[in-house]
C-alpha cells in the first residue's frame, strides 16, 4: 500500500463480540494443538496476531474518539462497552500466552516470534486472573469520571471561558499579574471540585491494592511494576536512580531557579512564575495550526528524506488532531491502528512554545511506530514506555538546529528555555514517581495524609518551590491535575529515564549530527524487540541505572546555560 492511499477516514474496525472473539479463539487453539510442523505453527500464530492487530486497532479508534469529544454520547457508550468487554478480551489472550508460555514446543515457538515476547508474556500472565475481571472495569469507569472532570473544565478569565487546556497559555504570560491570576483561576477549578478529585483517587488506590491482593502481591506496586512490562530492572534501580537525581540535579536545577530570578528582576521565584524564565516571556510559534504544519514539513525534508515523506503522509491521511476544543480531554499523546500500520496524533495547541514541544515529542513515537510497522508481533510495534519515550524526547532535542522555523530570532532563547525546562522537568518526575510509591505502600492513607506525603516530595525534589497564596497547591493538591497518576501508576518515571537518554543524544548531535540521527532512526527501527536497556545500549546510550550515567549531561547543560 502506497502512503498516500492511507486515510483515517478509511479506519472503520469492526466493534467486536465476545462471542465471535472466543470463537476465533477456539479454532486458533484447535488448529495449534493439529500444527505439527514449523510452517503449520507459523501459520497459526500468524491468525492469533490478525485477530490481536483488529482488536487493538477497533480499542484504539474507540478510545481516540472518546478521548476527542468526552461529551458525546455515542461514543461514551462505545467506551463504556470496551471497558466492559476488555477483561474478558484479556483472559483469553493470557490464556494464550500461558499456553505457548507452557508448550513442550516453546524452543521452537522462541525461534518463530523471539525471545522477548517470551520475557514480556511471563509479566503479563502475573497481571491477570478472572477474579479482578469486574476490578479492571471499575477501574476504567473510575478513570474515564476523572478524564471528563478535568475535560469538563469551564474557566472564566477576562472575558474568556476556557478549558484547562487553554488557560495555560495565560500561566505563562509575559506579566506576571496575568500568570498569578490565570494560576488562581486554574487552581480554584480544581478547589472546587476537591471531593470528587479525593473520592476518584482513593477508590482507584484501594481498588488495585484490592487487585495486587487477589493476584498474590502484598500491594499495588509489584503488580503496576508487572502491568508496565518491567522486566530488566526493578524498584531498587528506581530509588537509586532517584536518589542520583536529587544529588546530580536537583543542585542544577536550583541555579536555575537563582538564574531565574535574576532575570525577571524578582526576590523570590514563585510557583507562577516557575512557567517563564526571562522578561519576554516564553517564545510563541509565529503562525497557527496550518502555517506549523507548513513549516514542520520543511523541517522534517531538510532534516531526512524519511521523516519528510513519513509527515506527509500524516497530513494528506489526516492522522493529526492537533487544536484544542471544548469537551476534548487534555493532553497529547500519540496512539495507532495495528492492522493499517499508521500512528495517529493527539494534542491541544494553545498558542504556547508547548505547542512545539508537544508536537515534536509525539511525532517522534508517531515515527518510531511507523519505523516499526512491520515488525512481525504486536507485542514489538512498541517498545515499553520508558523506551517509548527516547524516541519522542530525543526528537525534541534532534530538531532543535530548525527552531527558526517556528520561532525564528527567538529560536536560541527557546532552546535555552528548552534544556533549563528539560532539567527541572528530572526531579518533577521523580516526585511524582516517588509520591505514588508512598501512596501505594499506604494504600488506607486518608486523601489528607497523601497531601502530606506529595509535600514531602516536593520538600526533596523541589525545594525551591513557593505556593504564595495559592491555596490549593500549598496544601499539597498539585499531584491531582497529573492526569497519569490517575490514569497510569508508575508510567511517569518512563519519562524522565527516557530523558536521561534524550539528552545523551543531544550531547552528541552536537558533534556529529547526521551519524546521531541515523543511530536515533536505527533506534526506532527495533521497536520492541528488546527490553530498556538493551534498546540503550544498541544504541551506544548509558542506561540511567548505571552510576554517573547524568554526569555528562549535567556539566553539558551546566556549561549551555552559562551555570
Amino acid at each position: 500500500m502506497s502512503q498516500t492511499q492511507i486515510k483515517f477516514a478509511d479506519i472503520k474496525p469492526d466493534t467486536p463480540t465476545i462471542e465471535e472473539v472466543t470463537a476465533e479463539y477456539d479454532k486458533i487453539n484447535t488448529a495449534l494443538d493439529k500444527a505439527q510442523t514449523k510452517p503449520a505453527k507459523e501459520e497459526v500464530l500468524q491468525q492469533w496476531e490478525n485477530l490481536r492487530r483488529r482488536l487493538d486497532t477497533w480499542s484504539a479508534m474507540t478510545s481516540l474518539n472518546f478521548s476527542q469529544d468526552t461529551t458525546n454520547a455515542d461514543y461514551q457508550k462505545a467506551q463504556s462497552y470496551s471497558d466492559r468487554l476488555q477483561p474478558k478480551l484479556t483472559a483469553l489472550e493470557i490464556a494464550m500466552k500461558q499456553r505457548l508460555l507452557d508448550s513442550k514446543d516453546r524452543p521452537e515457538l522462541e525461534s518463530i516470534l523471539g525471545q522477548q515476547a517470551f520475557s514480556l508474556w511471563s509479566a503479563d500472565v502475573t497481571t491477570f486472573e478472572p477474579a479482578i475481571e469486574a476490578d479492571l472495569v471499575e477501574e476504567s469507569q473510575l478513570i474515564n469520571q476523572y478524564v471528563q472532570l478535568l475535560a469538563s473544565a469551564k474557566i472564566e478569565f477576562r472575558g474568556e471561558t476556557l478549558n484547562l487546556s487553554g488557560i495555560r497559555k495565560y500561566t505563562q504570560d509575559s506579566d506576571r499579574q496575568t500568570r498569578y491570576e490565570a494560576e488562581k483561576a486554574r487552581w480554584n477549578f480544581f478547589s472546587q471540585n476537591q471531593t470528587q478529585l479525593d473520592e476518584i483517587y482513593d477508590k482507584l488506590v484501594k481498588l488495585r491494592h484490592q487487585m495486587a491482593q487477589k493476584l498474590g502481591y502484598e500491594n499495588y506496586t509489584g503488580l503496576g511494576y508487572k502491568r508496565m512490562q518491567r522486566i530488566d530492572y526493578n524498584e531498587a534501580d528506581v530509588a537509586s536512580y532517584r536518589d542520583e537525581v536529587v544529588a546530580k540535579v536537583v543542585p542544577l536545577a536550583q541555579k536555575i531557579i537563582a538564574q531565574k530570578a535574576e532575570k525577571l528582576n524578582l526576590d523570590r521565584v514563585c510557583f507562577w512564575d516557575e512557567a517563564v524564565f526571562d522578561l519576554q516571556g516564553n517564545p510563541k510559534p509565529q503562525g497557527d495550526r496550518d502555517w506549523m504544519l507548513k513549516q514542520a514539513q520543511t523541517m522534517f525534508e531538510s532534516m531526512h528524506p524519511e521523516l519528510g515523506s513519513f509527515f506527509s503522509m500524516m497530513v494528506e491521511g489526516n492522522f493529526l488532531d492537533l487544536e484544542t476544543r471544548s469537551g476534548k480531554a487534555g493532553g497529547g499523546f500519540c496512539t495507532s491502528f495495528p492492522t493499517e500500520g499508521v500512528p495517529y496524533i493527539f494534542a491541544n495547541f494553545n498558542q504556547t512554545q508547548g505547542d512545539v514541544e508537544v508536537f515534536t515529542h509525539e511525532m517522534g513515537h508517531a515515527f518510531q511506530a511507523w519505523q516499526s510497522r512491520n515488525l512481525p508481533l504486536i507485542d514489538y510495534l512498541w517498545p515499553t514506555l520508558e523506551s517509548c519515550e527516547i524516541h519522542s524526547m530525543s526528537l525534541e532535542f534532534l530538531t532543535w538546529s530548525q527552531m527558526d522555523k517556528f520561532f525564528g530570532e527567538d529560536a536560541d532563547r527557546f532552546r535555552q528555555i528548552h534544556l533549563a525546562h528539560s532539567i527541572l522537568f528530572l526531579p518533577y518526575g521523580c516526585a511524582v514517581d516517588h509520591f505514588q510509591h508512598l501512596v501505594y505502600a499506604n494504600p488506607e492513607a486518608t486523601p489528607a495524609a497523601r497531601k502530606e506525603m506529595w509535600q514531602q516530595m516536593e520538600a526533596r525534589y523541589l525545594p525551591w518551590r513557593e505556593y504564595g497564596d495559592l491555596e490549593y497547591p500549598a496544601q499539597g493538591g498539585l499531584w491531582q491535575e497529573k492526569q497519569h497518576i490517575y490514569c497510569s501508576p508508575f508510567y511517569y518515571i518512563d519519562y524522565t529515564l527516557a530523558l536521561c537518554c534524550a539528552m545523551q543524544f543531544w550531547v552528541k548531535a552536537e558533534e556529529d549530527f547526521e551519524g546521531t540521527l541515523d543511530e536515533y532512526i536505527a533506534l526506532c527501527k527495533r521497536g520492541g524487540k528488546a527490553p530498556f536497556q538493551s534498546l540503550t545500549k544498541s544504541a551506544n546510550l548509558v542506561s540511567p541505572f548505571q552510576s554517573g550515567s547524568l554526569a555528562d549531561v549535567v556539566t553539558k547543560a551546566q556549561e549551555f546555560l552559562a551555570l
